[in-house]
């Protein structure tokens, strides 16, 4: 437990020296969209025009939603959003949301124990994946060597849904300490993925497994995963198309935004100033912004 009101407080993942902030998604139907996140994970509407929606908890954006009707539909095959996890911050807030989108008839694609967490996976209408998940307390977590096990295995729902009192629960929001805690990506190869994330932003890599690598800030299991379970050999992603726009890292600390431009420039990469922060791309095209927590 992280705090007496521990659903208000953002975990352990949302406190490392680099942690995910908001995520950048380009919508070809921005009503429908906005309308399910707030609906199936009960996050706020903060803004909202005719173009763009962010939507978030406790005065916090999460997702900003950009509306792009003549945008070409994601392709798996390309590099781009394998799923974007929302994190909760205790585990009775998981077993309340479930009980939530089981009440609702929300459509699940799958649910797995990690070891490290346990989650529920979920498509928006427009194809995008989704995790939502809680993370078992760090001293529970197992390691070989430096490298920590992530398995996947049959999620015990009940154990989950036993830490509250279904009759009496509800989800009326999401908690104010929801985040998203890692984004999982489609790359075209994973040693190239590596010379990025790890070698130019400087995640250490957590767990490389059959096509994926799992890069994280602090010692957390994962804030950048990696894969090319479908879209090995993909080139730079399609502009054009609907998913993913951008993924929003936070900094702790103003010298360290700066240390951290400079260092990325000193690896190659292409980096330019944005207000508040710094922009730049992966190999793939995948646009990545920088901002003081």
């Amino acid at each position: 437990m992280d705090a007496p009101n521990p659903s208000a407080t953002p975990t352990f993942a949302s406190r490392t020296p680099l942690r995910i902030g908001t995520v950048g998604m380009i919508a070809r139907d921005l009503d429908r969209l906005t309308a399910y996140y707030r609906d199936m994970l009960g996050l706020a509407v903060m803004e909202r025009s005719k173009d763009t929606a962010r939507l978030g908890v406790g005065g916090v954006a999460l997702l900003e939603l950009s509306h792009k009707p003549d945008a070409l539909p994601d392709d798996t095959r390309e590099a781009g959003l394998y799923h974007t996890a929302f994190l909760m911050p205790t585990r009775a807030d998981h077993a309340r949301w479930i009980m939530h989108v089981a009440k609702n008839r929300v459509p699940i694609t799958g649910a797995s124990d990690h070891g490290v967490s346990e989650a529920f996976y979920l498509d928006d209408p427009e194809g995008n994946g989704i995790e939502v998940y809680n993370d078992r307390p760090r001293e529970r977590w197992h390691y070989e060597g430096k490298m920590i096990v992530m398995q996947t295995e049959q999620l015990d729902v009940d154990a989950i849904m036993r830490e509250i009192d279904p009759a009496t629960a509800a989800y009326p929001s999401a908690p104010d300490g929801l985040r998203i805690g890692h984004v999982h990506l489609r790359v075209g190869n994973i040693d190239e993925a590596e010379k990025f994330y790890h070698n130019a932003m400087g995640l250490d890599v957590m767990r490389r497994r059959g096509g994926a690598s799992f890069m994280s800030s602090g010692g957390y299991h994962h804030h950048i995963g990696t894969n090319v379970w479908h879209s090995n050999g993909a080139t730079a992603r399609n502009e054009n198309r609907a998913g993913l726009a951008w993924v929003g890292i936070e900094i702790a600390d103003d010298a360290t935004l700066d240390a951290f431009g400079k260092r990325l420039s000193n690896a190659g990469a292409s980096v330019s100033a944005i207000p508040g922060g710094l922009t730049t791309a992966d190999p793939w095209g995948t646009r990545v912004r920088f901002h003081r927590a």
